[in-house]
């Protein structure tokens, strides 16, 4: 009966909606936006949810929507910007999940007066003269790529020259730009092999390498000859050879799908200079309309990786309003060498669905089986839901604190927890104690959800942490402790009586638990980067070791922000501090960029 007056209530509404085009948003009980919409006619698509019958991941929807509302634009393009707009905006849970938000690597060709060959990301949001060349979907491919160019040919190497010639310049692999003036001529005649090669041409590179691996052996100087026989194989192993026969050098991006029940599979072909350079792969949850998922899907991925000049496109896309968008070239080939390689995409992604599926099935009932041992390990009915907790800090300084989440060793990223220290312990058990405590104090006064288990970071003192803080609050939640080795892996699984749970190494169940133990130390040093990066010059010298009143405002003085101290050699730190304090300095300052290292 109140399903029925439910319906009836749209149906009403919906009379008054125009038949114009707009976005659409869907409202749960709570006045939450679930799913973000876009149509030519408003009242056409509003009503398809309502009235006939509705499948899959579209009828969930429909059972949760409890009201809708309407922006009427003036244009199906600015119908399309407003739904990318709101989908960024509440990130509704029934719009597509984007698995992979990760930019693919190019290499890049620096526009300078002398010019660096490196690996980079996240081209699009940058202004870039320089030459860029991809994308690869295999980063190893670029990095041995560029290694390989970058011993091949003596170019720059460092970011910022420096006053006196480096180890490059000792082995031959740089011309000494720091100590004199290289000229134009020879750099442009390295710069030309080089693009050469990266649009696919490798026979001047390897005829190249084969001479001078012949003059290596002749002297007798055979480590030499080895390493170019070593970068001759690493050409066929770094560079994709698949030719596609089209006649012209085509430079664009193919996309193709298909979809089965409730699942969109994507596949993506990067062709660059004729060349197949590699294929990207996605399968999503879907709606029914595979049309607005597709162009959703297109758009996101090129707010991360770089235009081409142009973009295949399966028929059902809407290549006008996408042209529009993206200001890119969008076509469907209908016959011919391209229609043929668009069958073959459409190919790639059903035969990548089949095989994720299975994989899925399989993973499904291996976490089934897992979470079944796990329950009988800890002497519990059951375990579905668990909380994971870390800290990170430097110095004992800008500590934070982070909670994951997984339910049935599936992470619930909506659900996942920062904690900014505020209390005045500045220590590993004292920082765990106070995320701990406001965690679970608020779940009480909330009266949400609770875990079924409790998964620490650490040993015993974490797990101890843990218990005292769970009974200070009248809890009863199973805990365990993650150990790791001297190569911060997963070593250990103990529990709350600090005994060690027999678990093999090589086990489903181990394998879930150290993806736990993972995912909450990424997510806290992730936090941890992004609030130290807001701190000030002074912050980081106040923690840092050695660095007393003086020498903190001589610093200060001299460099005065940490962007420029970042940017200063170790030699010229050590004009202000002695060795030891210069190189902790130097080492804390530069700790992202090590692990963000390419």
């Amino acid at each position: 009966m109140k399903e029925a007056k439910r319906m009836k209530d749209f149906r009403k509404k919906l009379q008054l909606v125009p038949e114009l085009p707009g976005s659409y948003q869907m409202k749960d009980v709570n006045g939450h936006i679930i799913y973000v919409g876009k149509a030519k006619n408003l009242r056409r698509r509003l009503r398809s949810y309502f009235t006939g019958t509705v499948t899959g991941k579209t009828a969930m929807l429909v059972e949760d929507i409890d009201d809708f509302e309407y922006i009427v634009t003036s244009s199906e393009l600015e119908s399309l910007i407003l739904e990318i707009t709101l989908i960024k905006k509440y990130d509704p849970k029934y719009n597509i999940l984007l698995k992979d938000d990760k930019s693919y690597p190019y290499i890049e060709l620096t526009d300078e007066k002398y010019p660096r060959l490196r690996v980079v990301r996240n081209v699009t949001r940058k202004r870039r003269t320089s030459k860029l060349f991809g994308p690869y979907p295999n980063v190893t491919a670029a990095r041995k790529t560029v290694s390989m160019l970058n011993r091949l040919y003596p170019l720059r190497k460092c970011e910022h020259l420096p006053k006196k010639e480096c180890l490059y310049y000792h082995i031959h692999e740089c011309l000494g730009y720091c100590i004199k003036e290289i000229p134009q001529e020879t750099i442009k005649k390295m710069t030309d092999e080089i693009v050469h090669f990266l649009k696919g041409n490798s026979k001047e590179i390897e005829e190249k390498i084969k001479s001078e691996m012949e003059k290596a052996s002749q002297n007798m100087n055979y480590e030499r000859a080895l390493e170019l026989k070593t970068m001759l194989d690493d050409i066929n192993i770094t560079l994709t050879k698949q030719k596609i026969d089209l006649h012209k050098n085509y430079n664009f991006d193919l996309f193709a799908y298909t979809k089965q029940d409730n699942y969109l599979s994507i596949t993506v072909f990067f062709l660059r200079n004729g060349l197949l350079f590699g294929k990207h792969h996605e399968t999503l949850l879907t709606m029914d309309n595979e049309e607005d998922d597709l162009m959703q899907y297109i758009i996101h991925f090129y707010e991360r990786n770089m235009k081409p000049k142009e973009i295949l496109v399966p028929s059902i896309v809407d290549h006008e309003l996408l042209e529009k968008y993206l200001e890119v070239k969008v076509t469907t080939p209908q016959r011919g060498a391209l229609k043929k390689l668009l069958d073959l995409g459409e190919e790639n992604a059903t035969l990548e669905l089949k095989a994720e599926l299975e994989k899925l099935e399989s993973d499904q009932n291996a976490k089934e089986k897992a979470l079944k041992e796990l329950a009988t390990l800890l002497g519990v009915h059951s375990v579905s839901r668990m909380e994971s907790f870390d800290n990170s800090h430097l110095f004992g300084t800008f500590y934070v604190g982070a909670m994951v989440v997984f339910q049935n060793f599936e992470p619930l990223k909506k659900e996942y927890r920062k904690f900014k220290i505020t209390s005045e312990a500045k220590d590993d058990l004292g920082a765990m104690r106070e995320v701990l405590y406001r965690r679970y104090y608020r779940a009480l006064m909330e009266n949400s959800v609770l875990p079924d288990l409790l998964v620490m970071d650490g040993g015993e003192t974490q797990v101890a942490v843990a218990k005292e803080v769970l009974s200070s609050l009248g809890l009863s939640i199973p805990i365990i402790g993650l150990k790791k080795d001297k190569k911060h892996r997963t070593s250990i699984v103990i529990d709350q009586d600090f005994h060690i749970l027999e678990i093999p190494k090589d086990s489903h169940l181990f394998l879930y638990l150290s993806k736990i133990q993972e995912e909450v130390h990424r997510f806290a040093i992730t936090y941890h980067r992004n609030l130290k990066s807001k701190g000030s010059l002074s912050s980081y010298l106040d923690v840092i070791p050695g660095i007393g009143e003086i020498r903190k405002k001589e610093l200060l003085r001299k460099f005065g922000s940490l962007k420029k101290m970042r940017e200063a050699s170790l030699e010229e730190l050590k004009e202000i501090l002695n060795q030891d304090v210069a190189l902790r300095l130097f080492n804390a300052l530069h700790e992202e960029e090590k692990e963000n290292e390419e």
